[in-house]
């Protein structure tokens, strides 16, 4: 029997308030093995760590049991301390006293014998734990990051200012995002492009940035340190070493489709650039939509292109490239808002979506900056502006809050009575949320300065009336109905994940919440990493957020991407699943459910009968492996183990557990 010290924390009240720490200390000395029992107020202090080190030594302590928290919160900690003594850091038990057991009870009564049956059964499983060693991995010092926006922006540059080498892939013919679709920003109203512009600039000329626009990314496999991936960078038909951007080619180009960036109220060129600050500068050919790939005819923009760059043989290229780390800011769409038919929209050209809004304050937006009934072309003499359209709407939208339509909308509101001053804006809202730097006041300053109408109610029927749209809705202040007649009529659309997010996510083998935003792998210890080591998030690809969040995410995130770039070797994890092939049936039930990828079939050879024979066994890969032990269950023959939790170890707790009954 191994020599076990156990060690109960107080962690202030959180535990010591509902659990008699004394007696659960006096009965852990009487539990077989343990030669120390011993409490501390905080052990995760520095403090409380030296008491486990000096303790371990003074009395030539074997396994080290601690109740405390979450072994999510610190089992790290303490597997150091216990490793700064000498011990194999997986010789450690962490008994889960808080949110199992006081956070639980109210009653010391209950909360104490629980306790002492947690830590019981921690001391079981220290006995029979072996010690384990983590592989050393190798890093590729190289990063990529998916997603062209500002947050993919910022984090290229950070990486790349570090001194790595960046792979940014953008799946639009430009960088920029959603940004690069505003007029101004809140609350400095900014110009958007004054901004973003110099920073996609930066990126394209950076030497350490390799832009890949026009491409996407089609499959992930390997590890942290060495994941491997393949990109399709789609055909342009254009020679980008030939191309200096002159313009010709869509100035002559005879056919015109709707304009994703302009949300389809203006009309692109089929070979066209997506807004006129794009980078790369380079025009792209839309395949689906061109008359020679559609009709074998055309071709204009071949005979008007003076520095012949247009190649409509070229093909897609596949690149297939090793990286230490990925980064992820895939950013954000707008909700889409055809299953809201009682507010006009799809039915009526004055309904707008904010985003579509926006476009009609930019010079290069389908009006040329002009704010006008799309109707009728002429400028509106009264506005209403209807908050939360599909955020927080359990019924048909999503139960979020989508966090920037309050400020969005009352920067679109005070730029319209800029325009426009005698127009008339009125805002109806749910709540007011302007949790920000200047936020506050500049909500304020659209309601005193610039005479916006904020009326807290809902909507509930758009209409046409006459050559106006009658808006009626509820004042829920005064409990008054409302009718205002209007001119424009803009929702503000929920904030939801990318289309393709599922998919991304299934390539990466990071997590997502119910909406299919990526999951972080802790909400406030680790907000930008994956439960997929060496996979980030940054951006509104985590969770609705403006543009300065977005950019401070991106920034951590690639603070922790250079924090491992910046390593020779990483220690993967070690408790990880190990096959035994005398056992195993070759069904392979195990490598459909891994998560992570991490069982693979393999061929082993035996004796049979003086007969060497090949069969088919499951092989796990350590490096790829996370532990979550889905192939334990999942196995039929039990040749399956996780080290760290083998089968001995788990009867071991359940048999403590059940001795307390």
């Amino acid at each position: 029997m191994p020599r076990i010290g156990v060690f109960i924390c107080w962690c202030g009240t959180n535990i010591a308030g509902t659990v008699e720490i004394e007696q659960v200390v006096n009965a852990a000395r009487s539990f077989p093995g343990v030669v120390y029992a011993g409490d501390y107020r905080y052990l995760c202090s520095e403090v409380g760590q030296k008491l486990i080190k000096d303790t371990i030594k003074k009395e030539n302590l074997e396994r080290v049991v601690v109740g405390t928290c979450s072994p999510r919160m610190h089992e790290v900690t303490f597997r150091k301390a216990v490793a700064e003594a000498g011990l194999n850091p997986y010789l450690l038990e962490v008994a889960n006293l808080r949110e199992h057991c006081s956070w639980v009870h109210k009653d010391p009564a209950e909360a104490t014998p629980k306790a002492i049956a947690l830590v019981r059964a921690a001391v079981s499983k220290a006995s029979l734990d072996e010690p384990l060693t983590a592989l050393m991995l190798d890093v590729e010092k190289r990063a990529l990051v998916i997603g062209g926006g500002i947050a993919g922006i910022q984090a290229a540059l950070d990486i790349a200012d570090s001194g790595y080498t960046v792979d940014l892939v953008e799946k639009e013919p430009s960088i920029g995002g959603r940004m690069a679709q505003l007029e101004k920003t809140f609350p400095t109203l900014d110009c958007a492009a004054c901004i973003l512009t110099p920073k996609m600039v930066e990126v394209a000329q950076h030497p350490n940035i390799n832009l890949l626009t026009y491409s996407e990314v089609e499959a992930v496999s390997g590890f942290v340190g060495q994941f491997d991936v393949r990109i399709r960078s789609r055909a342009r038909s254009i020679d980008p070493s030939k191309c200096t951007g002159c313009g010709i080619c869509y100035e002559k180009c005879p056919a015109k489709v709707p304009s994703e960036f302009d949300m389809e109220l203006g009309k692109r060129k089929v070979i066209y650039v997506p807004f006129p600050q794009a980078v790369p500068n380079i025009p792209v050919i839309d395949r689906e939509n061109c008359l020679y790939f559609k009709r074998g005819r055309c071709r204009i923009c071949e005979k008007e292109c003076p520095a012949e760059a247009i190649d409509f043989e070229q093909q897609d290229e596949i690149i297939e490239r090793r990286y230490g780390v990925i980064l992820v800011a895939t950013g954000f769409d707008s909700m889409d808002l055809t299953g809201y038919g009682e507010y006009g929209y799809g039915q009526h050209p004055d309904v707008l979506s904010a985003l579509q809004f926006e476009r009609l304050f930019n010079a290069s937006g389908p009006t040329a900056g002009q704010v006008v009934r799309l109707s009728n072309g002429r400028p509106p003499q009264r506005v209403v502006f209807i908050q939360c359209v599909g955020s927080r709407d359990i019924a048909r939208g999503q139960n979020y809050c989508s966090k920037i339509c309050c400020m969005f909308t009352s920067k679109q509101a005070i730029l319209l009575k800029e325009k426009l001053p005698e127009t008339e804006a009125y805002i109806f809202y749910i709540d007011l949320r302007t949790a920000g730097k200047g936020y506050e006041e500049f909500q304020r300053r659209a309601a005193e300065e610039y005479g916006v109408i904020y009326l807290r109610g809902s909507v509930g029927k758009v209409f046409p009336e006459g050559e106006r749209l009658l808006v009626r809705g509820v004042d829920s202040l005064s409990g008054r109905p409302l009718e205002i007649e209007a001119d424009l009529v803009v929702l503000a659309a929920a904030s939801v994940p990318r289309r393709d997010a599922p998919e991304l996510a299934r390539l990466m083998s990071i997590n997502s919440d119910r909406y299919n935003f990526f999951d972080e792998a802790h909400p406030k210890l680790r907000p930008v990493e994956t439960h997929t080591a060496g996979i980030f998030i940054a951006g509104a690809c985590q969770a609705p957020k403006d543009i300065p969040e977005a950019v401070a995410q991106a920034g951590a995130a690639a603070a922790k991407a250079v924090t491992l770039l910046s390593k020779e070797k990483l220690q993967s994890e070690a408790c990880v699943a190990k096959v035994d092939p005398a056992r195993c049936s070759g069904c392979l039930h195990c490598e459909a459910v891994c998560p992570y990828g991490a069982i693979a079939a393999t061929e082993t050879e035996e004796r049979v009968r003086g007969e060497l024979l090949t069969r088919t066994v499951a092989e796990v890969n350590p490096a790829l492996c996370q532990g979550c032990g889905c192939c334990t269950m999942t196995c039929r023959s039990g040749s399956v183990t996780l080290q760290g939790y083998t089968d001995e170890q788990m009867l071991a707790e359940v048999d403590a557990l059940c001795l307390q009954r």
